[in-house]
Order: structure tokens, then C-alpha cells, then sequence
């Protein structure tokens, strides 16, 4: 088993077996993001307190009442027995750094990342939405529109381009890695904490690259409690329930009640949600080592068929010419209300049905993928991103447009005061419009945790033209646009990371160019601030006939070490929509 490195730090690990392999990519990822890890896991645990203070234990009370930990472990349980030796192998590659890790913790961690990244935040406000203005009113908030997404993917000419948008994180969500035996040898981007390479990946003959789906596979169900029952859709069942003590740093304990229903578990309130990972406690993990050993867009498709959640699209593309897109995932049969709103648990109406909605899988001679609405994803979701960002980059590919220039595109250039002058006349009637009268409910308290952000400002301001829309508004109406002065659009609209907790080091200040409507998606929330946390948290070009001309970037660097020279030497190439070429003679690299 050895450890290369190229210039920028980013690990390139070869060994003589796939469990070999993934013991040292377990390893490695404590070298790398050894703290990271650690939080991460404790957040799949809900010790997160435990280590950071009373700014964890929201979450830590959420990660609890979901069961998080517990689906983790029992998913883990129902895996065939050689995926769960190659995450033995991983684990035990963590654990030999001195970390605490279980062979089910990866599960864990991905089920933390992306629980919130479904629809139930969504359909908890829009329960706050119809109980202050009227269920009617749903709709000004649920209209297609710019809204937070952001991630593109494209593909021609045997080339697949694009670039994920999630919270900028510090160290970076995303993880750059190269794995190598002999059975595979596969670049691509890996989630700390998680064996192989899940969203992004090149193969010698065969790549890959997600977008959000933007499928809605999650439910709220309103609960009828009393004791040890609940009402359901054929009378009182049973409710399991205990009492679980989360600990915190400097702080007394934390007592949280633990209630799980038929439906799910009880996440707040009387709030139950149910999702595909919980009622057949499987995520999918079973595609992951597949996915390594793909050779072809059909291994590719056949790796996935069996994943759970999130609901992705898939572009895939392979030496032979083919281009599949696909759709992966699990959505539930079931009511078209129980997409919108939380339903009655009582209800047989809303009911899940057996089975769920059939995926799909569509020969392509190109594609773009920029979470709108599509024939092969709208079966799966209600809301869906503007065409704005496909249509754009659809014609910058018509026009022979590189990549490079494609990732960059906006009409909100950082140097320019005409884009600073468009978003802070967008900022100024975002503030005016969540003061109008007709708005007046929605600064009743919404009545949700914390940890479930559902901030009504925040949504006024991204959904604002059908919210004006919906008021029979112009932008004018509210804000007379000659009053509108600024300086440059860069000047305001600066990184923001969200940093690792007990992360204290300065980074410098760094001028954003785009906006959550251009294919630059670098969003910011009108109304709130014009800070950037959430923007694209890795570039890539995976050309399928020559990996020579490969190319990557992450915003920071590889290192989770603040005084590693490849904590964020990343960041200058980011910023000006550079990549790094993959580096595949090994040679060229350096042994650790």
C-alpha cells in the first residue's frame, strides 16, 4: 500500500487489493480531515455537543428524534456481506489513526449530510404558510424560480462538465482522491468519512457526475398521540418511545424523548417523517463498490439501481460513445397532498403505497442537467429550478463554448456596479415585500426547532417574484429603482464559508462574481444579506477518451489543516474558474 501525492496535496493511493485499498483510503482520510471525521460522525450520533458546546445540541436532539444512528446501523445490517467487509476495511483504516469509528458509520454520515437535503423543510413551511395566510397562498412559494439549487451537469463529445452547489464548507464537503489496485483505478470526489466515490467519479473507460433530482421523496405526517398509541389510517397502534440524554460540553445534559410512530419517527412536535431510508432501512450503500468497477454507462446504471436516497440524476458516458442519463433513487407512491403539505396520519388517503415510482434511464447524444423540470425527472418532484441555467448552458454549448468558460458564465460579474445595482434593487424590495401588509402572518413564530431553519424572510426574498406575482406586484410597486446606488456587485457579495466547528483561521477576502439564477450559481439570500455560502463546491471536466485532459477543482484545498500549505491553495484557481489537471503517471507524483 503506498500514498502519492501531486503538487496541489491531493492523495493518489495504490494498493495490491480493493480492501487494502480501502483500509488506506480510510487512513488517509484521518491524515487529510482527521477532525472533520470526527465531527462528522458525532453528528450521525448526535454527540455533537458533546464536543462543540450548546450550538450543537439542535441538531443533536434533531439527529436523535430522526434516528439517524439507528437506520445507520441497521441499514448497515442488510448489506450484502462483501460491502460490509470492504467498510470493515475502511473502519478499520480510521481506527488505526486513533479515531472512534464503527463499520456502519459512513451510512451515518451520509444520512446526516443529506437528510435536509430533501423536501420536509420545504412542506414545513408551507404548513406555516397556509395556517398564517391561507392554504391558497402554498403556491407563491412553491412556484419554479431561481430558489437556492444550483448544481449543473452537461455532456458532449464524450466529455462530461459540471459543478456540484451545496453550503461552501471549510474544510471543503467534498474530498479529492484517486483510488488505485488492481481491479480499478478511478479519480473523483468522496465525502470524508465515505469509502469510494459517490457523486463524481473517472474510471479508465468509463465517468460519471450527479446532479439533485429535485425529487420529492420525503413526508410529514401530523400525528394523534396519546400515550403509548397513535391514530392511524385503521385505528389506535402502538408508538414506541424512550428517553435518550445528550451530552454537552460545558453544559448540563440534554433529556430528549425518542418517539417513533408506523409512519416514522417523530421529529418534532407532533410531526412524524417518513422517508424511503427509514421504512426499508436501506440507503443504497450496496452500489458504492460496484460503482469502482464499472467499465461501462451500463454497469454504471446497473451499480445504481438499487440506490435509495437522495433522488439523483445521473450523466454517464463511456470510451465506446454511449451517454445514458439517469434517474436513481426511491419515491413513493402516494397522494399528490402529502407532497405539499404534512396529511393526517389518520387518513388512509395518504397512505404509502407498495412499490415506488419506476426510475428512468434515456439514451442521450448530449445533455444538461441543472435541476429543472425534465421528462425524466418530473414524475418525481413539484418544484423544480427555473430553465434559465439549462437554457444558458445549452447555448453556450451550441456556441463551442470551453467548460471552463461555461462554469464561469453570469451577468453578475463581481467588477461591475450595473450587477451591484441589480441586486441591491432585488435586496431592497425583498425587505419591502416581507413587510407588506398581506405578508403580516408569516412573522408569527413558525413553531419549529431551530435546527429546521424555516425562516420566512429568507424565502420571501429567494421566491420574490411569485410572491409579487401572487400580490398582483411589480418590483417597481414597492421600490422606485432611481433610488438604487452601489458600488461593484463584488464588493458585497463575498465568501462566507460555513466553517468546521472550532475552526478560527482567516482566509482572505475574496469577491464573488454570480448569482442563484446563472449558471455561475453563487447564492446569496435577498433580503438577509449578500454573503455567499452556498455556490459550487467543486469543478470538474472528465474527458471519457482522454483522462490526460481531465481536469478538477475544489474552493480550498485537500488539507483540513489549517497550517498545511494545501489547506486552501485551491482557492485562487476557484475563484478564478481554473481546474487542475489529473495527474496519472505516477512518477510524476510524490511517495509519502
Amino acid at each position: 500500500m503506498k500514498v502519492f501525492r501531486d503538487a496541489y496535496g491531493i492523495p493518489h493511493l495504490r494498493a495490491g487489493s480493493v480492501d487494502e485499498l480501502a483500509f488506506l483510503q480510510g487512513r488517509v482520510a484521518v491524515a487529510d480531515r482527521g477532525r472533520q471525521l470526527e465531527v462528522e460522525r458525532r453528528r450521525a450520533e448526535g454527540l455533537l455537543a458533546e464536543l462543540v458546546g450548546a450550538d450543537g445540541v439542535a441538531w443533536d436532539r434533531f439527529a436523535r428524534r430522526a434516528r439517524i444512528a439507528d437506520t445507520a446501523r441497521k441499514a448497515y445490517g442488510k448489506l450484502d456481506e462483501r460491502t460490509r467487509g470492504w467498510l470493515t476495511a475502511y473502519g478499520e483504516g480510521v481506527r488505526s489513526q486513533g479515531l472512534v469509528w464503527a463499520d456502519w458509520t459512513p451510512l451515518g454520515v451520509f444520512l446526516a449530510r443529506h437528510i435536509v437535503f430533501g423536501s420536509f423543510t420545504a412542506k414545513m413551511f408551507n404548513a406555516h404558510v397556509a395556517r398564517t395566510l391561507g392554504e391558497d397562498k402554498v403556491g407563491w412559494f412553491d412556484a419554479e424560480g431561481p430558489g437556492e439549487t444550483g448544481s449543473n451537469a452537461w455532456a458532449r463529445d464524450g466529455e462530461i462538465a459540471g459543478d456540484p452547489h451545496r453550503a461552501i464548507e471549510l474544510p471543503g464537503g467534498y474530498q479529492q482522491v484517486r483510488l488505485s489496485c488492481p481491479e480499478f483505478d478511478v479519480f473523483g470526489l468522496t465525502f470524508p468519512g465515505v469509502p469510494g466515490v459517490q457523486h463524481f467519479g473517472q474510471a479508465e473507460t468509463v465517468a460519471w457526475a450527479v446532479t439533485n433530482a429535485q425529487a420529492d421523496y420525503q413526508d410529514l405526517y401530523i400525528e394523534d398521540i396519546r400515550g403509548d398509541r397513535a391514530r392511524g389510517p385503521e385505528g389506535w397502534e402502538p408508538v414506541t418511545r424512550h428517553v435518550e440524554t445528550i451530552p454537552a460540553r460545558g453544559g448540563d445534559e440534554v433529556e430528549v424523548e425518542i418517539v417513533e410512530t408506523a409512519r416514522g419517527p417523530v421529529i418534532d412536535h407532533n410531526l412524524s417523517l417518513r422517508t424511503p431510508a427509514r421504512a426499508g432501512l436501506e440507503l443504497g450503500f450496496a452500489a458504492l463498490l460496484p460503482l469502482l468497477h464499472a467499465r461501462t454507462v451500463d454497469d454504471v446504471a446497473g451499480a445504481l439501481e438499487g440506490w435509495v436516497e437522495p433522488v439523483n440524476s445521473i450523466l454517464t458516458a463511456d470510451t465506446s460513445g454511449r451517454l445514458l442519463q439517469l434517474t436513481v433513487g426511491r419515491v413513493p407512491l402516494r397522494d399528490e397532498r402529502n407532497k405539499r403539505l404534512p396529511v393526517p396520519a389518520w387518513e388512509p388517503a395518504y397512505t404509502w403505497q407498495p412499490g415506488h415510482v419506476p426510475m428512468t434511464r434515456v439514451a442521450m447524444a448530449s445533455a444538461v442537467n441543472a435541476n429543472d423540470r425534465r421528462p425524466d425527472t418530473e414524475a418525481y418532484g413539484v418544484s423544480f429550478a427555473s430553465k434559465k441555467r439549462a437554457d444558458r448552458i445549452r447555448e453556450l454549448l451550441d456556441a463551442g463554448t470551453p467548460h471552463e468558460r461555461i462554469h464561469m458564465d453570469t451577468s453578475m460579474p463581481a467588477d461591475s456596479v450595473e450587477a451591484g445595482r441589480r441586486a441591491a434593487f432585488r435586496d431592497r424590495v425583498a425587505r419591502r415585500l416581507y413587510d407588506h401588509p398581506a405578508l403580516a402572518g408569516l412573522k408569527e413564530p413558525t413553531g419549529f426547532d431551530e435546527i429546521f431553519d424555516v425562516d420566512p424572510r429568507a424565502r420571501v426574498g429567494l421566491l420574490q417574484d411569485s410572491v409579487l406575482a401572487g400580490l398582483n406586484l411589480k418590483p417597481e410597486d414597492l421600490v422606485d429603482p432611481a433610488t438604487i446606488t452601489s458600488g461593484p456587485w463584488g464588493e458585497r457579495h463575498l465568501l462566507d464559508p460555513v466553517r468546521l466547528p472550532g475552526l478560527d483561521v482567516d482566509l482572505p477576502r475574496v469577491e464573488l462574481s454570480g448569482e442563484r439564477d446563472t449558471v455561475l450559481c453563487t447564492s446569496s439570500a435577498p433580503g438577509i444579506t449578500d454573503l455567499c455560502r452556498k455556490g459550487p463546491v467543486a469543478r470538474y471536466v472528465w474527458d471519457v477518451n482522454d483522462r490526460a485532459r481531465s481536469r478538477w477543482v475544489v474552493p480550498f484545498g485537500a488539507s483540513g489543516d489549517a497550517e498545511s500549505p494545501h489547506f486552501r491553495d485551491q482557492l485562487p484557481l476557484w475563484t478564478r474558474g481554473e481546474m487542475i489537471p489529473l495527474v496519472l503517471d505516477w512518477t510524476e507524483l510524490i511517495e509519502e
